[in-house]
């Protein structure tokens, strides 16, 4: 019979396997432990909801005829144009590539930065690369005179005449819609 010697622990509490093996185990749990709580945020939104798309934009008097008004290209990435018959809204985004254009008063029109596209007061296309026209946002005069818009609906080129892509100016300031 041989002598069989038992390994003895020598006053250590673990050995290095079992350090290794609960390391490893750690490690397994800790990454199922943040897996497990990043999908479990993917379930909930974070973002908030849709924002509004309709916006107070003033009266009639607001507007000067043959003017086109840019106050509300930061907040809405819209132009409110009086072209002395009617008053609408022009989306400030170039049909091109989508930057947004700006209003050069001295020579009316509008020009984008980027590619050089140009655009007559209507938001008709008249150089560079922009395929069509600058898009129309709707626009209305409530029972108060008051003209609201909405970044939401839009009307390309051939849709432009219809009755909520602009509001009609009467004489003395006086709109319908």
């Amino acid at each position: 019979m041989s002598d069989i010697k038992i390994a003895k622990n020598h006053g250590h509490l673990w050995g290095r396997r079992d350090l290794v093996t609960r390391a490893g185990w750690f490690a397994t749990l800790a990454t199922l432990a943040v897996a497990t709580g990043g999908f479990v945020r993917l379930l909930f939104r974070r973002a908030p909801l849709e924002p509004p798309s309709v916006f107070h934009a003033g009266t009639i008097a607001d507007y000067q005829p043959g003017k086109v008004s840019d106050r509300f290209v930061r907040a809405w990435r819209v132009f409110i144009v009086h072209d002395g018959e009617r008053l609408f809204a022009l989306q400030a985004k170039c049909t091109h590539l989508g930057c947004t254009p700006r209003w050069y008063g001295l020579e009316t029109k509008f020009k984008c930065p980027c590619h050089g596209s140009g655009f007559h007061a209507d938001g008709v296309n008249f150089e560079g690369p922009a395929p069509r026209p600058l898009e129309r946002v709707k626009i209305w005069q409530d029972s108060a005179g008051q003209i609201w818009a909405d970044v939401d609906k839009r009307f390309e080129y051939p849709r432009r005449d219809v009755p909520d892509a602009f509001v009609a100016v009467r004489g003395g300031g006086k709109a319908s819609g």
